[in-house]
């Protein structure tokens, strides 16, 4: 075993995992951004502008723009994480194969 390898496995680990949940994420606000633009042209389904939008239409608007900048702030912090964690994934490497610089990448044998 190389003498970062155990580090470098738990942060892909890691990383792998919060890929995972920002991409469901992702994925989730997608689907709401199509149901949402699906429910705005069956309110104008003519596409012309509209002499005065739906009250009600008007505070789902506003829910959904508050809703797309919190969205917007935690992608903005996962993706602040997973550069964090990439920054530190090449460290570990760095180390890792300075470590094994010395015997030419091989794994010292035991005697």
């Amino acid at each position: 075993m190389f003498v970062g390898e155990r580090a470098d496995s738990r942060a892909l680990d890691e990383l792998e995992a919060i890929l995972r949940v920002v991409t469901e994420e992702v994925a989730g606000w997608r689907a709401r951004a199509l149901k949402a633009e699906s429910d705005l042209k069956d309110a104008h389904p003519r596409g012309g502008a509209a002499s005065r939008p739906d009250p009600e239409l008007r505070g789902r608007v506003g829910d959904l723009e508050s809703e797309n900048r919190v969205l917007r702030l935690r992608v903005e912090a996962a993706r602040a994480r997973v550069g964090e964690l990439l920054q530190r994934l090449t460290f570990l490497e760095e180390q890792a194969n300075a470590a094994a610089g010395g015997n030419g990448g091989r794994r010292a044998e035991a005697k």
